[in-house]
């Protein structure tokens, strides 16, 4: 049941990270012209990663907040906190990325044939580098790694503290 819960937690926050995602960024426009033709400036043309860059801020984010829940929850379960704490924060980023484009602009080539001339047409909200999706269950297992790596060992015995030994002088 608890692991139930924490994939909704990690779904729940994957849809607020798309709501914060299609917040975030600032698409860049193309220009129509008069002849019909379209055009965007550097800075345009730079803002293309603006999407994928969110994203992964995002990602960092709700990573970090899940590995942490993950570890202080799941942490006595040994390695499988791993899988746990990784597969949802994967779907988390599914989730977001769903979630983003559904509420940002779609069907660019559509919306940009329909412009008149002087309209500024957004581009689509996208991922355009899958490989960002990898951000979020990475920065997901970076809590779990340092809690057991730097963490209490509960299977240690604790030293046994002893009054220092004189040595009769």
């Amino acid at each position: 049941m608890a692991v139930i819960c924490f994939v909704a937690l990690g779904l729940g926050l994957g849809a607020a990270g798309g709501l914060a995602w299609w917040r975030l960024v600032d698409l860049p426009t193309y220009r129509v012209g008069e002849g019909g033709q379209s055009a965007t400036s550097e800075r345009g043309l730079a803002g293309f990663v603006s999407g994928d860059a969110w994203f992964c801020v995002v990602g960092t984010v709700v990573g970090l907040a899940l590995g942490i829940v993950a570890w202080r929850r799941f942490r006595d379960i040994g390695w499988s906190v791993v899988l746990i704490g990784t597969l949802t924060a994967l779907a988390a980023a599914l989730t977001c990325w769903d979630v983003g484009l559904r509420l940002g602009p779609q069907a660019f080539n559509s919306r940009l044939a329909d412009a008149r001339p002087g309209d500024l047409v957004p581009i689509d909200l996208a991922l355009r580098t899958r490989v960002s999706l990898l951000s979020w269950p990475f920065f997901a297992v970076v809590p779990i790694l340092l809690g057991s790596s730097l963490g209490r060992d509960d299977e240690d015995p604790s030293p046994v503290l002893r009054p220092p030994v004189s040595d009769g002088s």
